[in-house]
């Protein structure tokens, strides 16, 4: 009950669609009921064109225990009485399409009101996991699967809203609608009733044996299924090495082991779901046939305590409608457990919190003016350390170079600045201040990043340079364009600024989205440039002219550089060699190669291998 209780507050302000529901449900109820209540009336008419106005009375009478039942038999014999049987039954034809009419609409309003609130649950429930996800460090994402963060946020969320509205549903409509058919039969017959009551518990529990394994199978569906979401996003993904090495059948044949794993799963549930419907409904009608062998008996032989034939017939056709609502109370319990199982995963999605967010006295970085200084700088992933006792002064509006052999932390270094993490110990401070102490956008606002994976969003390229300042003019982005170089390509493209790049940028060359990357920095005009190995997945020439609008970045910049082509870097002012997590070397190219310590080696293994 916790768990539904926290899903159905996604559904604030409840009253705003509860109110409006319980008044459109309770008429809707009222009306339906009545339906069936006229049907007594209904058949007395038609009885009453072969017996007197007296006996029919006398009928009625012995029978009617509900003030509803009596009026219209009161109505009915005294219009039979007064304008004969043929316009009394115009009369209670009259009524009962009125009642129709009247339960038609309001349980159309009941279903509206029960979709509004179904999409305004959805709405609030799958922003809440969408702005979560993005609030999450980006450690987080290293860890986990792509496709179970799809599949809670797609799959399980869409489930989840069902269960809310069949709930109230459960809780409300169907217990409603069983408690007025319930008194009208024993209004009718209190002995029947009593009697015919027994199925109902029965099915109850019959059905809850049924559905009570599809919590757990439920979860385990919702799991293989994120699995299977995930696979296919890999699959996408890698589609070219997936060809390349000849693994067409195995992938398929991976993808379709879970796929049936997945499928025999769901057969089971919905075949324990389905399962439910035939039980209760033979319950129902074995009833409702005992009901028809013992009233009947009763009637043949005359019996004092039978009822009239008329409410005889209008009683087996209320019992065949109390199995209905029963039902659909099975039903719904079997989706809701399905519902509460994905609900357990979303909700854990939404309970991780970020591993740091902005205090409550955070500052705003104001303009940066001074330096970035790492002191005893540590951190490590779980138990392994990558970095270990950094300390570094980067100066404004100078260049410092990061160098070393793969693995030795310099890329975990370059992420701790716009703080994708905070460095397990030490302190990395900006103009003085601890960069704790400020709030993340307005450190990452002083920042552009180019990677080494040049990511591009399936846009356009005015778009994808807009991205940092959206506001920005078209006379804006040329110039960014053409300080990155890539003006030049970017006219000449099907529709130029214009063309749309494709999932991720494909429709480019590996060089022209490592430029249009370079203008969306350019264009954000950041006082610090963090550049990742922006040039070591370039061809010769592609690298001459990324290469070239990375100079032109980092003019007038504060620049922090990684590079694997160590001779772009040798006009950096400060280069720091960095090996297995510790600053080795620091100093000059020119400095560091008198040293002929490891940056020496490194320049000579290049230097051999060019």
């Amino acid at each position: 009950m916790k768990i539904y209780f926290r899903l159905l507050s996604f559904a604030k302000p409840i009253e705003k669609f509860a109110i409006p529901y319980v008044i459109a449900t309770l008429l809707s109820v009222l009306f339906g009921t009545l339906n069936l209540a006229l049907l007594s009336p209904l058949f007395e008419t038609l009885l009453n064109a072969k017996q007197s106005p007296l006996m029919s009375s006398i009928n009625s009478e012995s029978s009617s225990g509900f003030d509803i039942l009596g009026t219209f038999r009161e109505f009915v014999n005294n219009s039979i009485n007064s304008n004969g049987t043929e316009r009394t039954l115009v009369y209670v034809c009259i009524v009962i399409v009125i009642s129709v009419l009247l339960s038609n609409i309001f349980r159309y309003l009941s279903q509206r009101t029960m979709e509004d609130l179904r999409v305004h649950t959805l709405l609030n429930f799958r922003r809440t996991v969408f702005n979560n996800v993005m609030n999450l460090h980006v450690g987080y994402f290293n860890n986990e699967r792509k496709g179970d963060i799809i599949s809670k946020v797609a799959s399980d969320v869409q489930v989840v809203q069902f269960t809310v509205t069949n709930t109230l549903q459960v809780v409300f409509k169907e217990p409603l609608q069983l408690i007025f058919y319930i008194v009208l039969l024993f209004n009718i017959s209190v002995k029947l009733t009593l009697l015919s009551l027994i199925v109902i518990p029965i099915a109850g529990f019959i059905i809850s044996k049924i559905v009570k394994r599809l919590k757990r199978q439920a979860k385990e569906a919702h799991e293989s299924f994120a699995k299977m979401i995930g696979f296919l996003d890999e699959a996408l993904g890698g589609i070219k090495i997936i060809k390349a090495f000849n693994a067409t059948e195995r992938t398929k044949n991976k993808f379709n082991d879970e796929n049936i794993f997945y499928s025999n799963l769901n057969r089971k549930m919905v075949r324990r779901q389905q399962l439910a419907s035939p039980v209760s409904e033979f319950l129902g009608v074995l009833m409702v046939a005992f009901i028809v062998w013992y009233g009947g008996t009763l009637i043949l032989n005359n019996d004092e305590s039978a009822l009239a034939a008329s409410d005889f017939i209008a009683y087996i056709a209320i019992f065949s409608q109390v199995m209905r609502p029963a039902k659909a109370i099975g039903n719904s319990f079997s989706g809701i457990h399905s519902g509460i199982a994905a609900g357990e995963r979303v909700l854990e999605l939404i309970d991780t919190k970020p591993e740091f967010t902005n205090k409550e006295e955070a500052k705003s970085l104001g303009e940066f003016s001074q330096s970035i200084s790492l002191q005893n700088v540590s951190f490590s992933y779980g138990e392994k350390e990558v970095l270990k006792n950094i300390n570094l002064e980067i100066k404004k509006g100078t260049t410092v170079a990061l160098v070393g052999p793969s693995g030795g932390g310099k890329s975990t270094l370059m992420d701790l600045l716009p703080r994708f993490h905070d460095p397990k110990s030490g302190a990395i401070k900006i103009d003085g201040q601890d960069y704790r102490d400020l709030t993340v956008e307005s450190l990452r606002s002083q920042m552009g990043i180019v990677n080494q994976e040049s990511f591009l969003f399936n846009d356009t390229i005015f778009n994808n340079i807009a991205y940092g300042k959206p506001d920005a003019t078209e006379e804006e982005v040329l110039n960014a364009a053409k300080i990155a170089n890539a003006h030049e390509f970017i006219i000449n493209t099907e529709d130029g600024y214009q063309t749309f790049v494709g999932d991720r940028g494909n429709k480019l060359s590996g060089g022209q989205r490592q430029r249009v990357c370079i203008a969306r920095a350019v264009l954000a005009n950041p006082p610090i440039m963090l550049l990742d190995e922006a040039t070591s997945a370039l061809d010769t020439e592609s690298e001459k002219l990324v290469q070239h609008a990375l100079n032109n970045l980092m003019q007038n910049r504060t620049s922090i550089v990684i590079a694997h082509r160590l001779s772009t870097i040798q006009h950096a002012n400060t280069i720091v060699v960095i090996d297995k997590g510790e600053v080795v070397e620091q100093g000059s190219h020119s400095e560091l190669l008198a040293k002929r310590g490891l940056y020496h080696r490194l320049i000579e293994m290049q230097t051999f291998n060019d």
